[in-house]
């Protein structure tokens, strides 16, 4: 009984030092050479789940924790750190950057490289990087941010985006260039979506962790016969360990600020009475600006809420919820989604079977304003209404006579309002990977990856019937319901040895793709009609097929190659076209790993890297089966009789058997350098990009196919170029860090062949019937202005329908147009600063496009007096009549006074921010982050437009963008 008391006691004793001996562990972790704190820093108790990441200044707290534990400390691009707790209890931990991890990791096509071993044009941004403000659309996460991409984006909310990397490489089909989120290619083509605004509007910019752009064709051919635009590699935010919980909020404040000049109601009627004093009788009373009565102040507001953390003791998990609201400056237009993304990322047999699996849901609700009614606006006779009690168009005033509507605008109030067209669209998408490290050998693994894309779409279009217009429309209104599915299913494996021989290291990659994409749906017409006929669609579904491999060396560290090879088919073209080669080659040469260089203060690093390669490019919108020969019905009226039985007519459709991919040899030499112990770093780059087959909607001979055009393989294009890069930590102490970004891109594009040497007309005008004022022509920049040379009097002001004899045969016509600039950018510049003081933080980015040239449509199709008095309604005009007196509007619309010089800067954003640090001591670690900030700050142009940032640079009125007024929170704990 003596000896079970003591045991009993002993028992007791010992708990109770163990209990005594368990504490809290506190400290801060920073970077040994600068003394700088280091946040994100992952702490984990050596052989437990128990940890944290330090906060934004470096520090952080574990509890219970005892003597002899030992804490593990990593950090990328740092060596890992074991720490053994003794007696102390209070840690100061100092971290040294790795030789092995130095470089940051970026994707590339099937696998992972990093910077130092990156052979190709590749370029990698993370979450900590993007472009900051209103983002609603995960693109301008990009904007200004990257040399060589350019993203032009419409003031319409959630509006997608023309993003083009060194150009494009197409002049008809496609210059888009391929994305890829989480290894699952998706469609990005220029085709709408019914009830969409667009396939990248309804992806949350808050779910995407970093962007990887491959530029070059060495980066890109592993993607073979869709990459010759480039591939931008979109990687989501994934789970951990460790539990947070993070909810960001945003509110905007937006108004439009600038305003086509028109005639005010009291000028206006200065000019009826001096240039039509017949008409001073049609003037109202009123005072209308019907710019500010479209045109609205905006409230929009966004919420993220995310959940990381390990669930069933081994899955690392994120949820995501995301709210988007946005209004749109137009009247009526709006556009809302929610999100729901899920990311488990569970590591299973020692971390020999890592699983991936991303599901995402979408639900997109918009209500599109005709955009057309901002022109409306600038025209509607400022001296009239917006309301006319007495009006049986619903109240709103309308010219009419005699119970009829006179011919001439629409009052755009009363287009807007009386018209509701609404979308809604459902998409789901994600995928399922699985990469496995083999036991049995260690340097092979093998992945599998799953993935699918589906979008359901809706869109209502109802018009009252009180609505004015000039057609049947004014009997029946407009009631159409259209719906659409696109389906996108994937699945790729492939295989993956790396294996080192001494100082040699090789890598070797061999997989298969199989992709098929499916596209159909249904339009109602308009149920109000009687006569009204619905109709189906089902496009051809188009199959993708590909079998790829790339072979890296990598020889003491310096020398480096890389091999590329894709074989693809598509269901696009004919059993002769079906398949094609393309492949690329690369080799890097790290010089300053060398003797001679390895121990210079200056240069810390110096990478020389040259590259070749062959792509592809098949994505024509709509055109799935050009070689198949096709029919179509006739309509009902058009039969004929056989026997005693009438029989629908069938019409064979143009086709052209003999249609290919283009395809684009790139060549590429770089530098990739680092300064000052990397203080300093970027990269300078040429290249030069051929397009060949290149494909087009071009005319066909009378009586060789059925049709008067179809799309061909008619030419050849060529883009020069230069890209420069310098990244640079201006200062950095334990308290203030200042870096910033730069980029600039030149580029250089030329037409060197045309079938037939024959030039193409493009560009289509608003002002008269058929005009076109771009032109494809060899040796020219594609879509130059074609145009006459104005001519002016002595006093320097144009003279009407005067222009210059250019080829001297005393008559003036169409051959004495020429080609007057383009609407390219010579060269493009970004700008992207940070600058943090304490718990300050302060960021900014600005954009430059020089030597870019708009066609002003607005002024060429508007500002004509002839249009005072247009389809017997008075009409408003452009203050800029009074600069040139131009009467008629047919005679003045191909002058080349209305190409203007749209060069800009842009500052696109600046944000203000504070954060609090552990405001909530319940938890371990908490912060708060206040922030506001101002997007769309002011442009610098001389442009005389709206806007210098014109798709294809036409300006028809483009919907404007706001400048918008923000602020937020951030809570994270």
């Amino acid at each position: 009984m003596k000896k079970f008391k003591l045991l009993l006691i002993g028992i007791l004793l010992t708990s109770s030092f163990t209990m005594f001996a368990q504490q809290t562990v506190k400290g801060v972790v920073k970077e040994k050479t600068s003394g700088e704190p280091l946040p994100g820093v992952s702490v984990v108790v050596k052989g437990t789940t128990k940890g944290i990441q330090t906060d934004f200044d470096g520090n952080f707290i574990i509890n219970k924790v005892s003597a002899g534990n030992v804490l593990v400390f990593r950090y990328l691009g740092f060596a890992d750190k074991e720490v053994t707790l003794e007696n102390n209890f209070n840690l100061i931990v100092e971290l040294t950057e790795s030789a092995e991890q130095l470089e940051e990791i970026v994707l590339v096509g099937y696998g992972t490289t990093t910077v130092k071993d990156a052979t190709g044009s590749v370029e990698s941004i993370t979450a900590k990087d993007f472009t900051k403000g209103n983002i609603v659309t995960p693109e301008n996460l990009l904007s200004g941010r990257v040399s060589g991409v350019s993203v032009t984006t419409s003031g319409a909310p959630g509006s997608g985006s023309q993003i083009t990397i060194r150009g494009g490489s197409s002049i008809g089909a496609s210059n888009s260039p391929l994305i890829i989120i989480d290894g699952l290619p998706i469609e990005n083509s220029d085709a709408s979506i019914s009830g969409s605004r667009g396939l990248l509007a309804n992806i949350n910019p808050n779910d995407i962790e970093s962007f990887s752009v491959l530029k070059d064709a060495s980066a890109t051919a592993i993607y073979g016969s869709r990459a010759s635009n480039g591939v931008i590699i979109i990687t989501t935010k994934k789970g951990r360990k460790d539990f947070t919980l993070d909810f960001d909020m945003q509110y905007t404040f937006g108004e439009v600020l600038d305003r086509v000049n028109v005639f005010s109601a009291n000028d206006y009627r200065s000019l009826i009475t001096a240039k039509r004093p017949g008409d001073v009788s049609a003037l109202g009373n009123a005072n209308t600006d019907w710019q500010d009565e479209v045109l609205r102040s905006t409230t929009s507001s966004l919420y993220n809420l995310t959940a990381k953390g390990q669930i069933f003791g081994a899955i690392p998990t994120r949820l995501s919820i995301g709210f988007a609201n946005q209004e749109g400056a137009l009247l009526t237009s709006q556009f809302d989604r929610k999100t729901i993304s899920l990311s488990m990322n569970p590591s299973l047999f020692k971390d020999h079977l890592k699983i991936n699996l991303n599901y995402n849901r979408v639900f997109e609700d918009s209500r599109f304003g005709d955009s057309g009614q901002i022109g409306a606006a600038l025209r509607y006779d400022p001296t009239q209404p917006v309301y006319d009690a007495s009006s049986r168009f619903g109240g709103f005033y309308q010219h009419f006579s005699n119970g009829e509507i006179a011919n001439g605008t629409t009052n755009p109030i009363a287009s807007l309002l009386q018209r509701n067209n609404t979308g809604y669209a459902f998409r789901q998408y994600g995928n399922l990977n699985f990469d496995y490290k083999f036991h049995f050998i260690p340097d092979l693994r093998a992945v599998v990856n799953v993935g699918f894309d589906k979008i359901t779409s809706e869109n209502s279009d109802i018009t009252s019937k009180l609505a004015p217009a000039q057609s049947n429309a004014l009997f029946f209104g407009n009631d159409a319901f259209n719906t659409q599915e696109r389906g996108n299913k994937l699945f790729d494996t492939y295989l993956n040895y790396s294996k080192s021989f001494n100082k040699l290291n090789v890598d070797l990659t061999g997989g298969y793709s199989y992709q098929r994409f499916e596209n159909f749906g249904t339009n109602s017409g308009n149920r109000n009609n009687p006569e009204n006929i619905s109709t189906t669609f089902a496009d051809p579904d188009v199959v993708n097929l590909g079998f790829f491999s790339r072979l890296k060396f990598k020889y003491n560290e310096k020398y480096l190659l890389t091999l590329n090879f894709r074989r693809d088919g598509t269901s696009r073209f004919s059993s002769d076209n079906q398949w094609g080669n393309f492949g690329g080659a690369a080799l890097a040469y790290n010089i300053s790993d060398e003797d001679f260089l390895k121990d210079s203060k200056v240069l810390s690093s110096l990478k020389l890297r040259a590259s070749v390669g062959l792509t592809g490019q098949q994505n024509i919108p709509g055109v799935n089966d050009l070689y198949l020969d096709r029919y179509r019905f006739g309509n009902e009226t058009s039969r004929y009789l056989f026997g005693n039985s009438s029989i629908k007519s069938t019409i064979p459709s143009v086709v052209n058997p003999d249609l290919k991919w283009e395809e684009t040899t790139t060549i590429e030499f770089g530098v990739d350098y680092g300064l000052f112990d990397n203080k300093f770093s970027g990269s300078l780059s040429a290249f030069q990009k051929t397009s060949d087959d290149l494909l087009f909607d071009a005319a066909l001979a009378d009586g060789t196919n059925f049709g008067n055009s179809t799309i061909q393989n008619i030419g050849q294009l060529q883009i020069k170029g230069l890209e420069f890069t310098l990244n640079g930590d201006i200062l950095k102490s334990e308290d203030y860090n200042w870096n910033f970004t730069f980029n600039a891109t030149y580029l250089d594009r030329k037409i060197t062949e045309l079938a037939n040497d024959q030039d193409v007309r493009t560009g289509g005008t608003e002002g008269g019937t058929g005009n076109t004022i771009q032109l494809l022509r060899e040796g020219y920049t594609p879509n130059s202005f074609y145009v006459y040379k104005q001519l002016y009097n002595t006093a320097g002001k144009p003279i009407e329908g005067a222009y210059a004899d250019l080829n001297g045969d005393g008559v003036i016509n169409d051959d004495d147009r020429y080609l007057k600039e383009n609407p390219n950018a010579d060269v493009t510049l970004g700008f992207q600063s940070n600058f943090n003081y304490k718990n300050f933080d302060l960021a900014f980015n600005l954009r430059a496009s020089l030597g870019n040239y708009v066609y002003n449509n607005v002024n060429s199709s508007k500002a004509q007096y002839e249009l005072l008095l247009d389809n017997a309604v008075l009409g408003n005009l452009p203050t800029s009549v009074l600069e040139t007196d131009f009467l008629r509007t047919s005679d003045v619309i191909n002058s080349d006074i209305y190409i203007e010089n749209a060069s800009y800067l842009r500052m696109d954003n600046v944000t203000l921010g504070y954060t609090f640090n552990n405001p909530i001591k319940k938890f371990s670690y908490s912060s708060i982050r206040l922030w506001a900030g101002v997007q769309n700050v002011f442009t610098l142009t001389n442009y005389s437009g709206l806007d210098p940032e014109v798709f294809d640079g036409i300006d028809k009125l483009i919907y404007p963008r706001s400048r918008n007024f923000l602020m937020g929170a951030n809570i994270k704990f």
